[in-house]
């Protein structure tokens, strides 16, 4: 996926592409966990959607839900679940962003500029 390890480090404007790739997977990741989290409120809640996206972007934020007073054991059900899912996307979401800048800093640690490379 990265360029190996004896090559040179990619230009800034390569890397800026980069991150925008990597920026846009972490939208997708998002937005996908975001339609999950709504769906789930809605089918358990019956929650309307807005109600449904405040509740599910709140925990995919990691401040939690807004809800929690009357909610169904089903409701309950898929609101512990879905915070553990908002907590491991939280986690994927910052290696996803993370992984170019930390793969650049150790490439350009580890790279040895010799003589006769082509820029």
């Amino acid at each position: 996926m990265y360029e190996p390890r004896h090559s040179r480090p990619i230009t800034a404007g390569k890397f800026v592409l980069r991150i925008a790739g990597h920026a846009g997977l972490a939208f997708l990741l998002i937005g996908v966990s975001l339609l999950i989290g709504i769906a789930g409120y809605m089918r358990t809640e019956q929650m309307r959607l807005l109600d449904a996206f405040l509740n599910a972007a709140m925990l995919l934020g990691g401040m939690g839900p807004v809800k929690t007073e009357g909610l169904s054991d089903s409701g309950k059900l898929f609101a512990g679940l879905y915070a553990l899912y908002a907590g491991l996307v939280f986690i994927a979401v910052m290696s996803i962003m993370l992984a170019p800048v930390v793969h650049r800093v150790m490439h350009r640690l580890h790279w040895e500029d010799k003589e006769g490379d082509v820029p």
